[in-house]
């Protein structure tokens, strides 16, 4: 893949330095730097050009909603950017790319941002609504919240796997179902979806419905590492998709493609692809719109590998919030990094290949290549 970069910083000049080969091609390409409020060296980074002569077609990128997964999220990018641009047509195809949606959480190498919040959970027009949101998540406090401070590795994977075992009675289902779905009342618990709306999730709510304006078809592309087999990344529909995982694979010839249900998937609430997928069928009807997201497994999806990549998540979550041994913060350092930027070559290279044929069967069928606009004639 192309390189991933090293820093956030690096990442960032790598892509606003993009924008004047764009510009190129797309007259009006803009740049457009929304500096945080209370820390204006970071930056969420947007890449806004209109179709040059009709709006027809506007493609959405996005990348870093999860901070620490923009670092993969910014190679899929440049390779959008070097391989696939060259194949759309400016005159009548508008982009949006961003870079990233949570610059806090990949300068600082976390998920959530400065507030603690999960950005992919806090995307709803009325968070209060959702206060009593996943009603078990306090009776696996044991298990998804230790209130103390972290010890040796050794000492923590032991009590971590008692709790498990206590936990696997009421299902391993459950367990995921509680622990990803989202809850909107611990700040120090993961997966917290807000008690508010975030300055974050509220710039690209007003950049996302300013760029659809005039544009009949759009195709919203969101990148996420983590989740899911380590060797096949995964197309994930949001629920308001009416086609079903086997005809989405069929249309878009990639391997795997999941829902987001129990079944296929897990529960997610605020999740940012849904919100303006079912935002544009409500408000827009007349548009047409394919709205999903990558993911890149990292551990795998095994029971084991998935209980590994539960305790990876428990444990940074708590080390933030408790503090802990000193060779427990060196230990999870690495082990969350594998778990969202894996460091093995041939991951990357796969993930490479898999984006591509996910690109390519994408926005082949939408499409947007300048060889297949009869798909629309």
């Amino acid at each position: 893949m192309t390189d991933i970069p090293a820093t956030y910083e690096s990442s960032r000049e790598r892509f606003r330095a993009s924008a004047n080969s764009i510009s190129d091609r797309w007259t009006g390409c803009r740049l457009i730097s929304h500096s945080l409020a209370d820390s204006p060296d970071l930056t969420i980074d947007v890449i806004s050009a209109d179709a040059t002569r009709e709006k027809q077609k506007l493609l959405i990128l996005t990348t870093g909603l999860h901070g620490i997964e923009g670092y993969v999220g910014a190679a899929v990018l440049q390779l959008f950017i070097e391989e696939y641009l060259p194949r759309l047509d400016p005159q009548t195809t508008g982009l949006l790319l961003v870079h990233p949606i949570n610059p806090y959480g990949m300068k600082h190498r976390a998920r959530v941002n400065k507030n603690s919040v999960d950005l992919n959970r806090n995307f709803e027009d009325d968070l209060s609504a959702l206060k009593d949101l996943n009603p078990h998540y306090e009776s696996l406090a044991p298990l998804l919240n230790p209130a103390r401070p972290l010890k040796s590795p050794l000492y923590e994977k032991l009590v971590f796997l008692w709790n498990v075992l206590k936990a696997l009675p009421k299902g391993a289902r459950h367990i995921r179902e509680t622990a990803l779905m989202g809850q909107y009342r611990m700040r120090d618990g993961m997966y917290f979806g807000g008690f508010e709306p975030q300055e974050e999730t509220q710039f690209v709510q007003r950049t996302v419905t300013n760029s659809i304006s005039g544009y009949a078809q759009i195709v919203f592309l969101d990148i996420h590492t983590g989740y899911g087999p380590r060797w096949q990344m995964t197309l994930v529909n949001p629920p308001s998709e009416k086609m079903s995982a086997k005809e989405t694979a069929a249309r878009f010839g990639v391997p795997r493609v999941a829902g987001v249900n129990p079944e296929e998937f897990y529960t997610i609430h605020g999740d940012m692809v849904e919100y303006f997928r079912k935002r544009v069928q409500e408000k827009h009807p007349e548009k047409k719109i394919y709205a999903a997201a990558f993911e890149f497994g990292a551990y795998g999806d095994s029971l084991l590998q998935s209980i590994h990549s539960l305790r990876t998540t428990v444990f940074e979550n708590c080390l933030r919030w408790r503090g802990g041994d000193a060779s427990m913060r060196e230990w999870m350092k690495r082990e969350y990094d594998e778990l969202f930027i894996p460091s093995d070559p041939q991951w990357l290279k796969k993930a490479e290949s898999d984006a591509r044929q996910a690109l390519d069967g994408i926005l082949r069928a939408e499409g947007f290549f300048k060889e297949s606009n009869s798909y629309f004639e």
